[in-house]
């Protein structure tokens, strides 16, 4: 597959537009990124049974250096609760290696739907805009291992840095809700490492790939949305600073719900 000047376009844009989401209303890109990378992945000629799983793995990559990126700004802040980081990481490695391959071995169909259900959960969550309430503390080394494994695997399956129930669990046990949102940037990093290496591997022996991937991750794709989110996420969060972000976190619910009935009709 070549690197058309309209594909290069397609893929900057995307990095634009989740690096801009991202710093604005502090969400993953994965629910910019998967959309936009079947769409075009697909039309780059791509087989629709690997579209998907490429462009969720794609994602899962881009987050490696998003979140290095992020944690950077939080750790300067003194907001990262490296103590929950230590004791979540194994878990979560191990979640993401086996939902990478759980994500391979499932039908294109099934793993959409899978999508579809994230982004319905997520744009509900952001359209009552509910915070979770304080309610006990981080649990044990064994509970907080199998809450990894539940975090790892669930990103690894849609592509996602794992905010999206690391940030309610945290909050839950009575974490302060900057602390959250700053650890769980730094668990992005294991997350996306632990299912790309799944993803590369999975797709190792992939037939009719294109020639610039590593297994199922695009290589092109990760270079240039990387590139662009990493320069566009720091301008979001400055105009979030600006700015009422709520009636917007509203709308992009709705894009969101449009999203997902789009891949549930596919």
């Amino acid at each position: 597959m070549l690197l058309q000047p309209v594909l290069i376009f397609e893929l900057l844009l995307a990095g634009i537009g989740a690096g801009l989401l991202s710093g604005l209303l502090g969400i993953g890109g994965a629910m910019v990124l998967v959309p936009v990378l079947t769409f075009v992945l697909g039309r780059a000629g791509i087989p629709a049974e690997y579209t998907v799983k490429m462009a969720v793995a794609t994602s899962l990559a881009s987050i490696m250096f998003t979140s290095a990126s992020s944690v950077r700004a939080h750790h300067r802040r003194g907001a990262v609760r490296w103590d929950i980081a230590r004791v979540l990481a194994p878990g979560i490695i191990v979640g993401s290696l086996v939902g990478a391959q759980v994500a391979v071995a499932l039908p294109a169909k099934a793993l959409g739907i899978l999508f579809a259900i994230f982004i319905t959960f997520s744009a509900t969550q952001m359209l009552l805009d509910r915070k979770p309430s304080a309610a006990r503390t981080i649990p044990g080394p064994l509970g907080t291992f199998g809450v990894g494994i539940v975090i790892g695997l669930l990103s690894a399956l849609v592509g996602a840095g794992g905010a999206f129930v690391s940030v309610p669990f945290m909050t839950w046990c009575n974490v302060k809700i900057h602390e959250a949102v700053a650890t769980s940037a730094a668990l992005g990093f294991p997350i996306a490492l632990a299912g790309t290496a799944g993803y590369a591997w999975a797709g190792r022996h992939l037939a009719h790939a294109p020639a610039a991937s590593l297994g199922y991750v695009f290589l092109p794709g990760l270079v240039i949305i990387s590139l662009a989110s990493m320069t566009l996420a720091p301008l979001g969060a400055r105009i979030a600073h600006g700015m009422e972000i709520r009636p917007l976190k509203r709308i992009f619910a709705v894009v969101l719900y449009c999203i997902s009935a789009y891949f549930l009709l596919r």
